[in-house]
């Protein structure tokens, strides 16, 4: 948001809040510093603009309420309070109290100067952490900049560390739009391609915005700059530039961070290990990203069951296909050149004599079990007392062979053997009895 901090206003909404300076302006919002006079601490209210018929903007700020509620992160502005500002009651304006962040934000930070990289790493793990939690609840941040980045100094002496802010366009992963299908929401120097482009985004959206405030912290400009236009065109048509002066590890982290395909970028999870070595390096330099990710291809659609009439012509098209396909491209693996690969069998014809015999089994089966159920109750009935009864007769006479079986002798008796090794034979025999 663009800082306005000359407005001032002492008035108290909810009865509970004292309004102080303006300290943040958006297009949706403003955020105002104030004082909670039942707890007597300092907050950041965020009051959003009056809406009065705009159902999909009522739609995001409820959303925003709802999803900041839910998360709970160091590297995450804490949600303290939420509420409706009635004053003008034709127009109702919800709210948020929020804690109130002494410092600077990222933007205000890199126009100073640029950041040393082990600052850099500080605040890029610091978000990755962040948006790994945000991302394994299904939230999408959709609004990664430096201005959302607020810079703490926690202990003098120590470096200061981030906490996002500004959840007000966040969307759920796979959850309902709470925007027109092909809007570009924002803001556009740090768009991810598919973002711009105004289609389905993932939490790699994320990534891809973060690579950019990273390397405006390196470089101190920002990479695709212009109106929105040309700035969410531009990235469409050429990578983001690295300069060369940066380290290779940084410069390998930012690419992959900023690739054009979605599943080519790291996971925030993945990036904040990275990034975790950079703290613990002499030279601030992130650990390598795995060359090959697996990717995770996408379900194909569900096809309708198909006749019989129809399968078999499919088959049968299959069939023409590859014969065609063996006879004008030779070499290129088809089964004309590989006697080892297995032929399937496709059609009732080349089916095996085992197979013929089994689906004749499963005809027979199916028929008698059909005949079974539509005949009458008495005959059903009689033909169940018949296979009990055929089946306690075979029962009875498994019985009665095995009591009719010889009983075997417990040992069997060894061979008479005279001499020295009769008489070793009998000390072993001896020896192993009970």
């Amino acid at each position: 948001m663009d800082a306005s901090p000359n407005e001032v206003t002492t008035e108290v909404l909810s009865g509970r809040y004292r309004l102080g300076e303006v300290i943040g302006r958006g297009g949706m919002a403003s955020v105002y510093s104030a004082r909670d006079e039942n707890l007597g601490r300092d907050v950041a209210l965020k009051l959003f603009a009056p809406q009065s018929a705009d159902v999909d903007e009522l739609k995001r700020q409820q959303a925003e309420i709802e999803l900041l509620a839910t998360l709970n992160h160091p590297s995450l502005v804490t949600l303290f309070d939420a509420g409706t500002d009635t004053r003008v009651p034709a127009e109702p304006r919800p709210f948020l109290t929020m804690e109130l962040v002494e410092g600077q934000d990222l933007r205000s930070r890199v126009r100073h100067s640029p950041v040393p990289l082990d600052e850099i790493a500080v605040i890029g793990a610091g978000l990755a952490d962040a948006l790994a939690y945000v991302h394994s609840r299904g939230i999408i941040h959709r609004d990664i900049k430096p201005a959302n980045v607020l810079l703490v100094q926690v202990r003098p002496g120590e470096p200061v560390r981030p906490k996002l802010t500004d959840f007000g366009i966040a969307r759920i992963v796979d959850g309902n739009r709470l925007t027109a299908t092909g809007t570009m929401v924002g803001t556009a120097a740090y768009l991810s391609p598919e973002q711009a482009r105004g289609a389905d985004m993932g939490t790699a959206s994320d990534i891809y915005s973060l690579g950019l405030v990273l390397l405006e912290c390196i470089t101190g400009a920002v990479e695709y700059p212009g109106s929105a236009v040309e700035s969410a065109v531009a990235r469409l048509h050429r990578a983001p530039v690295v300069p060369a002066g940066v380290p290779a590890e940084w410069a390998q982290l930012i690419r992959a961070m900023t690739a054009l395909d979605p599943m080519d970028r790291p996971t925030a999870a993945e990036l904040e290990a990275a990034l975790r070595q950079a703290l613990v390096s002499p030279d601030s330099s992130p650990g390598l990203l795995a060359e090959e990710r697996t990717r995770v291809l996408p379900a194909p659609p569900a096809r309708p069951p198909r006749s019989g009439a129809a399968l078999s012509a499919h088959y049968t098209a299959r069939g023409s296909a590859r014969g065609t396909a063996r006879h004008t491209a030779p070499g290129l693996g088809s089964t004309d050149e590989d006697p080892t690969r297995q032929q399937h069998a496709l059609t009732p014809d080349t089916l095996s004599q085992d197979a013929r015999a089994t689906r004749r089994g499963r005809g027979f089966i199916s028929r008698g079990l059909t005949r079974f159920r539509s005949a009458r109750r008495r005959t059903r009935v009689v033909v169940v007392l018949a296979a009990v009864a055929l089946i306690a007769g075979a029962a009875a006479v498994a019985a009665s062979l095995t009591l009719a079986a010889p009983e075997q002798p417990a040992v069997v008796p060894y061979p008479a053997v005279t001499g020295e090794l009769g008489d070793h034979l009998k000390q072993l025999q001896n020896s192993v009895q009970p």
